[in-house]
């Protein structure tokens, strides 16, 4: 390798030295874009009834602060509430849970009853790993910037994108060479598209998932429904691990009430996941992400590992915008285009 060459690495040693060292920061960016282009499906249905954009980005951002001040003002204090219960709850119910399987040990041999864990095995494993993901998700906000300042540059980060996407576009544009801006401009609308339909499908199903929750635990006379339906509603977002995740309260809270109330919150959770993975994603998105779920966990332990919180709340639309970029930039335009040059 010659000297040119010899400089060239190193300035891409450097570069993504400085990247890594910028990950949580390019990682609120990304963010940003999600919330802006959540925003601007609502900016682009005001549109359509002939509204300018400037105008329709404030009806949105209005809107929006409306229905954050109502659920803050009416929703939020019996809320506060039932979570409170909550917490309380949900580790008696654990505790429960436990006793029953240290019960069931009594009718196993030495052999079989060892590979029941305890609650503290179980404690002692998945606390570490807990805290290793909250607290490389929340070093940035409290640890850079703090928690009100990191808030506040996410909210300007959207408003500025909202307000006018088309010089951060230009931007990113001329970072590439002139004879293929026009390709990257393809797939940033590529990748608006996809984002808009995941954005669209995933509200769409969280709602969908809230309210059948609500209900079924109604039904169930399961306490402390609301606040249970609206943590269900919330792991939607994440692919997976949320859904797991979200049985947990409710199924500890049924077993004070009775064995057989856990296990049909177990088989109801089942059922509406299943309508929500076959039925429900299909229908709105139209076409699926095309990410096969083992990609989808991996790409969500990876991101955990790296981001902690945040990059396993981001794990989809990250992975998403990956997938586009490998095959449109790799695949498409240069593996498929590689050629081999003749011999002399």
């Amino acid at each position: 390798m010659n000297f040119g060459g010899w400089i060239g690495l190193m300035a891409l040693v450097t570069a993504l030295g400085i990247i890594w060292q910028m990950r949580q920061l390019l990682l609120l960016t990304f963010m940003a874009i999600v919330l802006a282009n959540a925003l601007n499906m609502q900016v682009k249905w005001w549109q359509s009834w002939g509204i300018k954009r400037g105008y329709a980005v404030l009806l949105s951002v209005s809107l929006l602060f409306v229905a954050l001040v109502s659920f803050f003002w009416l929703i939020l204090p019996p809320l506060i509430n039932q979570f409170q219960q909550l917490v309380t709850l949900v580790p008696q119910g654990i505790e429960v849970l436990l006793e029953s399987l240290n019960a069931i040990k009594y009718f196993l041999s030495d052999d079989q009853s060892k590979f029941l864990p305890s609650f503290d095995e179980l404690t002692q494993q998945l606390q570490p790993i807990v805290n290793e993901i909250l607290g490389k998700g929340l070093s940035f906000f409290y640890g850079t910037l703090g928690a009100l300042l990191s808030l506040l540059l996410l909210l300007a980060l959207t408003l500025m994108l909202l307000a006018d996407p088309r010089p951060y576009r230009q931007g990113i544009l001329r970072l590439f060479p002139y004879f293929y801006r026009r390709r990257i401009d393809e797939i940033l609308r590529i990748c608006d598209l996809s984002l808009r339909r995941w954005l669209r499908g995933i509200f769409f199903n969280m709602l969908i998932i809230t309210l059948l929750s609500f209900i079924g635990l109604l039904i169930l006379r399961i306490p402390l429904a609301l606040s249970q339906a609206l943590i269900t509603g919330i792991l939607t977002f994440i692919p997976n691990l949320g859904p797991s995740l979200s049985v947990i309260p409710p199924m500890a809270i049924a077993f004070l009430e009775s064995p057989w109330k856990a296990l049909a919150v177990l088989i109801f959770y089942v059922i509406i996941q299943q309508l929500e993975g076959y039925v429900l994603t299909p229908l709105v998105m139209g076409e699926k992400t095309g990410l096969v779920p083992g990609i989808t966990l991996l790409a969500q332990v990876l991101f955990a590992s790296f981001f902690g919180f945040l990059g396993l709340f981001l794990a989809l639309p990250l992975t998403i915008i990956g997938k586009i970029m490998v095959q449109e930039i790799l695949i498409k335009d240069l593996l498929n285009n590689w050629a081999i040059a003749p011999k002399q």
